[in-house]
Formats: structure tokens, C-alpha cells, sequence
């Protein structure tokens, strides 16, 4: 593998360049508008795989949008990488936010981006991660260095639960049976210091609806002697937590993960400058539960926030109604510990808990999943860990994310293999906003990581 970074050098336009093929396709899961871009994308997958070099590739009908399973098989007697990602991307909107059409991928230079970064949805989030694993492993093809056996398994429901994929596994844990399961849909800390995420936090995710008076009501005639249900909502939800933003569910916080103060002391040996956050968000001051640094706030502490709200009139110029409904959705970002049926559960009866008696309350469960933890003693920890430490020149830095990949459980629990989350996004890469971007040195860097970890998950293995 001597000449990896040669190759990632001498193909590097070609690599941008299907990226970008692939990023125009608006592959939107949640929005059954774009269910043929869905479908679309699946294929475009497919023929990446078979070009690259797997023997044998599929489409996997599902109960919802197929996966895309490839495999190349050079030796059962050797270890299996299992590579899974995700072909699906959130939502574009607001569309009026972005600086350029988010399905027109343009490469832009940034700050912490010079030499350019690709700005599209689902440039970082999880196509462009995803697609690095389909170049190492082209390159391995191409150069005959491939050590181990590979499957892939690219699913298009990623970011709206991904049921079809639990249905998937529970089915097909022979075909997907592997040593290790290698994900790219994380980050790390700064293209200077990288890091292996090594904790995802778990989720909840629920819709609310309170309703009032069976139709809308003037404001006038009404207000005042009937409950408002965007009153009453928000009144709930600021209930949700205390003076000190710590979440008031009953039972919400008996499971928790308590680091131990060694533990806490480790993390924050990780580089970090609380000034360069506030700025690069362009906050005055951070905020969050008491007690707790920012650092912890975001990765090893569970939260409750809501995604949106809405209800009543929100057109131009005004019109006094009282609202016969109103709504929001909610997520919980949640600890290793904590089940998120359970949590799911506590939350719809404190919620129905607290609604006065003029409004009637519904809760609908969306989706979750369960945190976790990878230890770093694993091979696959050590793997990932001298890969970075050759393609960087400094060693990573094991951290705990705040993000969730609900799966990532499931695997350990159907599959029985640890799963090492090798991430090359930045925090600053807006993945789930607008402008969302992924550097081009990011984007090559894990095309020339990668196939270090299959030469050493196989070398540490034997």
C-alpha cells in the first residue's frame, strides 16, 4: 500500500467528480416526493460497487427502500470487514439558506477548507463518507493489496429510523456475518488532530399534538375564556426542564451513565477553545445543564430538545385566531443505559401528565435506538488507530459523540461484532443544515486511511 497516496493524487479529479455525480441525485428518505431519487441513488450504488471490484452486488428489497449489499470474498479462512453507510440524506429545507442549490454540489474554498470543500446535501452526511469506502476499495482492487474479504451494506433509511434495516439484519445475519463493522458517518475533532468516535449517544424522537376547541377561534369573541393550545404547548415544553436545564421526567435520569471524574479528566484532555465555538456559532454564550462542561454537555449527557413547533396562522400580515391545534416535534438524545422505548414511554406519560384538562394531548413515537460504547483495547480500535496515526503524523483521540446511529446497537446485538466508527467530518460541516460541505482533503484522506485499517485489522487479527 506504498503507493496509496500517489493514486489518491493521480485520480483525484475523477473522485470529485463522481462524488458529485452521485450528490445531485436528491435522495430525500423522509419526503415521499423524492421516492424515485431514493431508488435512483440505490442504483447508482450498485454500479459503483460492481465497477469498483465487488464480485457480487445487489438490490435487497425491503419493507421500504432497498439496501445495497456487495461483496468480495478472496478467502473464507480470512477476516470479513463489514462496511456499512447510507445512501439516503435529510431534508434540504430551509432551501432559502443555502448560498447554492443544495443538489447543484459546487467545490468552494472556506477557512478551515482552502484548497476547497464540496458544498451539497449529504456531502458529509453520508454520501461522501460512504463513497470513500467504495474508492479504498477500488484502490485495493486496482493495486491486488486487498487482505481481507469486504462486504457492503448501503442502506436509504438512515435518517428516518431505519426500520428496513433491522428487518434486514435479523434476517440475513449469515450474509452479513464479519469480524468487524467499519462506519464512516461520524467526525473528528480538526484536519490537525484526529480523532475515532468511540460513544454515540442513543434517541427518541416523538411528535406532540394539543388540541383545544374543534375548529379555529376568533381571538376576540374566544380569547381568554377557551385554553390556546400553542399556550398550553409551550408552557409544557418549558416545563420539560428546570433553573438548572435539567430534564423534569420522572425516572428520566435513573439509568444514566455516570462517568467517574478520571473519566471525565480524560475527555477533557481533548483539544478544545470555548471562545473559537461561541464564534464559529456566533453565540454569546454557551448554555446547557449545570454542572457540566460543554464537551460533556454535547456527548456524555442526555438531552430534550424540540426539532420544531408549529400551529394556528403563520402567513403574511395577520389573522387573530385561536388555533384548534398546535404541535411539535421532539428528540432526546440519549446515554448508554438509557432505553430509548423505555425513555419513549416515561416521556408520553409525563406529557400527557401535565396537560390541563381543556386540551386533549397525542403523542406519536417516530423512531429511536439505543446508545453505545466500542472499547479502545478491541482490534479494531487499534487498527483504526495506527491508520490515522500514518496518514495524520499524530495519534487520534478516542472521543464520544452526541450524534446517534440507533444501529450501531443492533449490530453488536444480531451481528456480534464491534463496530469502530472511523469519521472524517468536521462539527463545522453543517450535516443536517443548510450548507452543509465536506472538505476535499477530508474526502482523500479517508480514501488513503482506509485501506490502512484493512492492512492492519489483518495483521493485529492473526
Amino acid at each position: 500500500m506504498d503507493n496509496i497516496k500517489q493514486y489518491v493524487q493521480e485520480n483525484k479529479e475523477r473522485f470529485l467528480n463522481e462524488l458529485i455525480e452521485l450528490l445531485k441525485i436528491p435522495s430525500v428518505s423522509a419526503d415521499s416526493a423524492y421516492a424515485q431519487d431514493v431508488i435512483d441513488t440505490a442504483d447508482a450504488v450498485k454500479a459503483s460497487l460492481e465497477k469498483a471490484g465487488c464480485d457480487f452486488v445487489e438490490l435487497c428489497e425491503t419493507p421500504g427502500y432497498p439496501i445495497v449489499y456487495g461483496e468480495k470474498i478472496i478467502d473464507k479462512n480470512l477476516p470479513t470487514v463489514l462496511v456499512y453507510g447510507h445512501y439516503d440524506v435529510q431534508p434540504a429545507d430551509p432551501i432559502e439558506l443555502w448560498t447554492s442549490p443544495p443538489f447543484e454540489p459546487v467545490i468552494k474554498s472556506t477557512e478551515l477548507h482552502p484548497e476547497g470543500a464540496i458544498f451539497a446535501r449529504g456531502a458529509c452526511d453520508d454520501k461522501g463518507q460512504m463513497y470513500m469506502h467504495v474508492k479504498a476499495f477500488e484502490y485495493m482492487i486496482q493495486n491486488n493489496c486487498l487482505p481481507c474479504n469486504v462486504k457492503f451494506m448501503i442502506e436509504g433509511e438512515e435518517e428516518v429510523g431505519s426500520s428496513s434495516l433491522s428487518w434486514f439484519v435479523e434476517r440475513n445475519q449469515a450474509k452479513l456475518a464479519n469480524d468487524v463493522i467499519l462506519i464512516s458517518d461520524t467526525g473528528m475533532i480538526s484536519n490537525q488532530q484526529p480523532s475515532i468516535t468511540t460513544g454515540l449517544r442513543g434517541l427518541s424522537y416523538v411528535e406532540v399534538e394539543v388540541t383545544g376547541p374543534n375548529r379555529d377561534l376568533h381571538s376576540g369573541l374566544y380569547g381568554g375564556a377557551v385554553a390556546n393550545p400553542i399556550n398550553v404547548l409551550t408552557k409544557m415544553i418549558a416545563s420539560m426542564h428546570d433553573e438548572n436545564n435539567h430534564i423534569t421526567i420522572p425516572g428520566f435520569y435513573d439509568k444514566v451513565e455516570e462517568l467517574s471524574m478520571a473519566e471525565r479528566e480524560k475527555m477533557a484532555e481533548r483539544p478544545y477553545s470555548e471562545e473559537a465555538y461561541k464564534k464559529a456559532l456566533d453565540i454569546e454564550d454557551v448554555y446547557g445543564e449545570k454542572g457540566y462542561t460543554t464537551n460533556e454537555r454535547n456527548s456524555i449527557r442526555p438531552t430534550l430538545d424540540v426539532n420544531g413547533i408549529w400551529g394556528g396562522y403563520t402567513g403574511e400580515g395577520a389573522k387573530t385566531v385561536i388555533a384548534s391545534k398546535a404541535y411539535a416535534k421532539i428528540s432526546m438524545r440519549l446515554v448508554p443505559n438509557q432505553d430509548w422505548e423505555e425513555i419513549t414511554e416515561l416521556f408520553t406519560k409525563h406529557f400527557e401528565s401535565i396537560a390541563p384538562k381543556a386540551v386533549k394531548v397525542k403523542v406519536t413515537p417516530h423512531h429511536g435506538g439505543q446508545g453505545y460504547v466500542t472499547p479502545i483495547d478491541s482490534v479494531g480500535y487499534q487498527a483504526a488507530e495506527k491508520a490515522y496515526a500514518d496518514t495524520f503524523g499524530v495519534q487520534p483521540i478516542p472521543v464520544r459523540s452526541g450524534g446517534s446511529i440507533p444501529i450501531v446497537a443492533l449490530f453488536e446485538k444480531e451481528l456480534k461484532s464491534k463496530t469502530i466508527m472511523m469519521g472524517f467530518g468536521l462539527d463545522s460541516d453543517a450535516i443536517h443544515s443548510p450548507n452543509e460541505h465536506f472538505g476535499v482533503f477530508n474526502y482523500l484522506k479517508g480514501i488513503e486511511t482506509i485501506p490502512l485499517f484493512y492492512k492492519y485489522f489483518v495483521a493485529l487479527s492473526k
